[in-house]
């Protein structure tokens, strides 16, 4: 199998980008890798690889430019170069820590969605109490949408759950305000008929606050409503791992108590770290597209990488075509 690599997007690009490339590179003996980027900044990090090819591109996509014009504008930028070679069929996927909105972009310009897909999702992985995660979409892709999106981000999701991750009859819970049937706004009302008869595990209404205990393998929302749940719990996350540290730092008791729990501690924040999980997938194309973490370290850019060759491996999006045309 064949990777694009945006080589300049993210906060810690190039360093960790080449970094979590190489580390790909050595663990998929298969996988061949052409990185787009500025090919001076790259070099001090680059190394020789039979399986790497690096292309030179004399522009960058900035975090924050606006999404849509600069991927019509910025034709020779190390994203739109990457989505291009997927588009021409060159490689199999492509992965970049860049802009959100502009890697969407040209997700739906370039790559183009699958036929019968009225809206992309955005998915990932959040970790769970139980450390067995659970995908939710959309995550942002769409700020509104209607009953028939959702029961589209059902089955993509479902799919996935299944080729990628191995769950064998994967779950699906829709997002909702209360788990009784009739609950809702038009949306779910909507949605949750069309999701009852769909060829699909779907268990039902599922609450927000028992996301994190593993209420479902997949959960299905509207993009407005995801993009708020997941910047909510990163929040929240982050907050409490500040508030703990600050108390475990503030006496030298606490800290003699913090240096008898760290194993304790660490393995939670290993439970909860989404390096673990890869990126996020824009659901919905013709090939996998990955949305590694902005911040993302060498480690959290392979996991994005390894999420994408399970897709390739499991043919994910011929998958979601073929099924999305049975139900059409």
């Amino acid at each position: 199998m064949k990777f694009a690599i945006d080589g300049m997007g993210g906060d810690n690009a190039p360093k960790e980008i080449i970094e979590g490339v190489l580390l790909a590179l050595n663990e998929f003996k298969d996988l061949e890798v052409v990185l787009y980027g500025d090919e001076e900044k790259m070099k001090p990090y680059l190394q020789t690889h039979e399986r790497l090819q690096v292309v030179h591109c004399s522009e960058v996509i900035e975090g924050t430019d606006e999404p849509v014009r600069s991927v019509r504008r910025k034709k020779d930028a190390s994203m739109v170069r990457m989505a291009q070679a997927v588009a021409d069929g060159e490689v199999d996927a492509c992965v970049s820590a860049g802009n959100t909105g502009a890697l969407m972009a040209a997700g739906l310009f370039i790559v183009h969605r699958i036929d019968g897909i009225d809206r992309p999702a955005l998915s990932t992985t959040l970790p769970t109490m139980d450390g067995a995660g659970v995908d939710m979409l959309d995550l942002g892709a769409n700020a509104d949408a209607k009953p028939e999106n959702l029961l589209q981000y059902a089955i993509m999701g479902s799919i996935y759950a299944k080729e990628v991750r191995g769950i064998e009859n994967p779950t699906v819970g829709l997002l909702n305000i209360g788990t009784e049937d009739k609950k809702g706004n038009d949306l779910t009302k909507h949605a949750f008929a069309l999701l009852k008869d769909a060829p699909i595990n779907f268990i039902g209404n599922v609450e927000s606050r028992e996301l994190l205990n593993h209420a479902a393998d997949v959960i299905i929302t509207d993009g407005f409503t995801g993009n708020m749940v997941l910047k909510t719990i990163e929040g929240v996350a982050g907050s409490i791992f500040t508030l703990l540290k600050e108390q475990l730092m503030s006496s030298t008791k606490t800290k003699v108590a913090a240096m008898m729990i760290k194993p304790n501690l660490k393995e939670i924040k290993n439970k909860m770290d989404y390096s673990e999980y890869g990126g996020a997938v824009l659901f919905g194309l013709k090939a996998p597209v990955i949305k590694a973490h902005g911040s993302s370290d060498a480690k959290a850019f392979f996991s994005a990488i390894r999420q994408g060759t399970k897709m390739v491996e499991h043919h994910v999006c011929a998958t979601i075509d073929s099924t999305i045309s049975k139900e059409n």
